[in-house]
């Protein structure tokens, strides 16, 4: 499983057989949430969430922004289309 980003104690992975739309899962001690990417401007958007309070919910999205052409890219270099 790649990881593809790691802050504040949480994981970003990519799965290499996982399916469209490009999406990231993030998880963590608190929890585990999925991200739609919305490749190639974003914004991310929650799609699933267990466990992240609010709080952090809105912190991994500030990162995923911040790293969203990095990981439009690595999404596309794993599966391809976005």
């Amino acid at each position: 499983m790649p990881t593809v980003l790691r802050f504040d104690g949480l994981r970003v992975v990519i799965w290499p057989n996982d399916h469209r739309p490009a999406h990231v899962h993030v998880m963590g001690a608190d929890g585990e949430a999925v991200f739609n990417l919305r490749c190639p401007n974003g914004p991310p958007e929650l799609r699933e969430n267990y466990g992240f309070r609010l709080t952090d919910l809105n912190r991994i999205e500030v990162a995923l922004v911040a790293a969203l052409a990095d990981l439009c890219s690595r999404w596309s270099g794993i599966h391809g289309d976005y």
